[in-house]
């Protein structure tokens, strides 16, 4: 790039915006007193206010430290404990099937020395990272200018992306996977049979696989756009975009079936793992609600750019192919996510926060347009307003509260709408 092209304002400001999105993602171990390598900057970090974790983290750790002592081929061995220890609870944890977010801890321990839970910490901040990174690019791509500054400004500062940017959970981890995807599903319908974008789309939905079973919420919401693109015109639907998009998921399930050991381990593991959520207290509890569960939890964390989205739905015109994009993607996912029994957590929504804030930004440019002589000004202020209204929602509820589980209560309870107080852990 030239000097002229950095020196341009909008590089510049995309730059800072970036910087500080990155810095709040930097996990809290590098601001500890005496120990961290940042301790001189603590006071600027908001640091969370749960410092225990929870039994997934636990979890993820074990099965990490399981790599690291019988070595990978041994995988196999890992799935069957699994089988025989879930057996005998009477309620579900987590799968060791949830290969990728486990394979990089091991991978981040073994290059740095890092304890198992440490590499977790850093695995989930580095993929957040990435995630705010990736959305940038991504709406850079949209052919709007003014979209890459906004929503990646709504996005550095989102509340669930710092949350999970800060603790040993794959939800985080997962969402830059299914941005990529998503992303690289755009990049397909619009440039067809460029086989690098097949590629990437490929990869990613392979990744998605291996890493989380909600990748079946993912991959349904990709149908659904593929579909819907014979009236809505993304782009070209190829023979080659049907054969991605069947072939990325069908390459996860084999390895995740030579990770198991062969299909029947692989069934039956998933067979346990869904069957005994059902019987998980802690399930049973925080996991249940009528199908707009979701919009609670997200009008408790993020209520303006909620409304906002909730208004471009309702105002959405037939030509506007990105917003129909992003919002075709939360409504199909959303109609799945919201009907698992004893299985809805915001933390499961964390994709929607990009396509969530592209549908709030925009709206914010449509009110713009009523006051044509000072839009440049009203946008430039709102979105700021806005993601101070964010920022602090994050405060409120992750540093002010030991806020670990993104269930309806706890929020409440942050919030000072409930009074009493909940259990935080399972």
């Amino acid at each position: 790039m030239s000097a002229h092209r950095l020196l341009n304002p909008r590089i510049i400001a995309l730059a800072i915006i970036l910087l500080i999105g990155i810095f709040l993602r930097l996990p809290p171990e590098l601001f500890q007193p005496n120990t961290g390598a940042l301790q001189a900057l603590e006071s600027l970090h908001p640091r969370p206010d749960d410092q225990k974790g929870g039994y997934d983290e636990r979890l993820y750790e074990a099965y990490a430290k399981a790599i690291g002592t019988n070595g990978l081929t041994s995988y196999p061995d890992i799935v069957r404990a699994y089988i025989e220890k879930q057996k005998t609870l009477p309620g579900s944890i987590l799968p060791p099937l949830r290969f990728l977010y486990i394979f990089f801890a091991y991978l981040y321990h073994a290059l740095f020395s890092t304890p198992e839970r440490t590499a977790l910490h850093y695995l989930s901040s580095i993929f957040s990272m990435l995630t705010l990174l990736l959305s940038a690019v991504f709406t850079s791509r949209l052919g709007r200018s003014s979209y890459t500054i906004g929503v990646t400004a709504l996005m550095a500062g989102a509340p669930t992306q710092l949350h999970m940017s800060q603790h040993g959970l794959i939800d985080g981890f997962f969402t830059f996977w299914a941005m990529l995807a998503l992303w690289s599903l755009w990049e397909t319908l619009r440039s067809p049979r460029d086989w690098r974008w097949l590629t990437l789309y490929v990869f990613a939905l392979c990744a998605c696989v291996i890493t989380k079973e909600n990748a079946f919420f993912v991959w349904v919401a990709f149908i659904g756009i593929i579909a819907a693109n014979r009236w809505l015109a993304f782009g070209v639907v190829t023979r080659e975009t049907i054969i991605a998009t069947v072939l990325g998921p069908l390459l996860g399930v084999a390895i995740l079936l030579i990770l198991a050991g062969g299909v029947g381990s692989l069934i039956e593991t998933y067979a346990l793992s869904v069957s005994k959520n059902y019987t998980l207290d802690y399930a049973i509890q925080t996991g249940d609600g009528p199908w707009y569960r979701y919009l609670v939890d997200l009008l408790l964390v993020s209520p303006v750019v909620l409304l906002l989205a909730i208004g471009a739905v309702f105002t959405i015109r037939r030509e506007q192919k990105v917003e129909w994009f992003f919002a075709l993607f939360i409504a199909i996912s959303y109609l799945i996510m919201c009907n698992i029994k004893y299985g809805m957590n915001l933390r499961y929504a964390n994709m929607w926060d990009l396509p969530l804030r592209v549908l709030a930004f925009s709206q914010l440019l449509s009110l713009s347009r009523l006051f044509p002589r000072a839009q440049n000004w009203l946008i430039v202020g709102a979105t700021s307003v806005l993601c101070l209204i964010e920022f602090h929602q994050y405060i409120v509820l992750a540093v002010n509260f030991p806020l670990y589980e993104l269930a309806t209560q706890y929020l409440m309870y942050a919030l000072k709408i409930l009074k009493f107080s909940p259990q935080l852990h399972p």
